[in-house]
């Protein structure tokens, strides 16, 4: 498996598929193999998909004894980018992830092509509640064994009973980050995805709705009966969702990578993007990595 020095620590990630750039964030206590399965296939018909395990989980070794929040996996996810000479990308973000990904397109938003975010609110409650409540690993060992061997082998690297430190500096970061505003939203010039489910504990759907109308260029996916991760359990509306998005934003995020390529910041110029082309409602073409439902 890869691995890129960036922003003091080795990121480990795996890479699939030819085309744009894709950066794939995974929640916490995950990994983005496990978070992204569904959607994996099909995304790397079209992209070139980056998979990357976040500081402390999964193959990235970090101990969390030595800080965990927000803004190092913002840092981090600049680093990566910028190790990797992708002067723009795509990214996509669940739940920590999204957070990642919504800060780092607050901060830079001339970096991305478009965004997905999945699951992540700019509220403190009920996330911050539901949070402590699920993530307390003295529970989890007592009524969730079987989660807790799963959390045990997906953080393996990290050292015997790892797991255990980071979800309470998860629960730490979530309680004392600083909230993003309204006004910092507005800065996030750039198609944006939302999706969320309408049984999601972490966020109600009108905080859902809030997010949207501060975002300048917005589409809003509320999936019905679905919980915090839409994309594994309503996976083909998540990737037919995903998969209109892109088709109609093409133009732009060719425009974006085109401008970012020729910003004059030193960066090296990207290859010609090859995102898929939007598709007229009712004319499948076949060359269309997305016309497969």
């Amino acid at each position: 498996m890869p691995t890129v020095e960036a922003n003091g620590i080795e990121i480990h990630y795996t890479v699939e598929g030819a085309g744009p750039p894709l950066l794939m964030l995974h929640g916490a206590t995950s990994t983005a193999e496990e978070d992204w399965s569904a959607q994996r296939p099909l995304f790397r018909k079209a992209f070139r998909i980056h998979l990357i395990d976040a500081r402390g989980h999964g193959r990235t070794r970090w101990d969390v004894r030595n800080g965990f929040n927000r803004d190092m996996l913002v840092d981090d996810l600049l680093g990566f980018a910028d190790a990797l000479g992708l002067t723009t990308f795509h990214v996509v973000g669940f739940s920590m992830g999204a957070m990642t990904a919504l800060t780092f397109a607050t901060r830079f938003p001339a970096r991305l092509r478009t965004a997905i975010i999945c699951g992540i609110d700019i509220q403190r409650e009920p996330r911050s509640s539901v949070a402590r409540r699920l993530m307390d690993p003295e529970r989890i060992l007592r009524e969730e064994p079987e989660w807790a061997a799963q959390l045990e082998r997906r953080h393996a690297v990290q050292g015997e009973g790892a797991w255990q430190r980071l979800l309470p500096a998860i629960v730490d970061d979530v309680a004392g980050q600083e909230l993003l505003t309204f006004a910092e939203l507005r800065r996030v010039r750039l198609p944006v995805l939302l999706v969320y489910g309408d049984r999601d504990v972490f966020v109600p759907a009108d905080h859902a709705v809030a997010i949207d109308r501060q975002l300048p260029d917005a589409r809003l996916l509320i999936a019905p009966d679905s919980p915090h991760q839409v994309m594994v359990s309503q996976p083909a509306l998540f990737n037919q969702a995903a998969a209109n998005f892109y088709r109609s934003t093409e133009p732009v995020a060719r425009q974006r990578a085109q401008q970012g390529a020729h910003a004059g910041d030193g960066a090296a110029l990207l290859d010609p993007v090859t995102a898929v082309a939007a598709v007229p409602a009712g004319s499948p073409d076949e060359s269309d990595p997305f016309t497969i439902w």
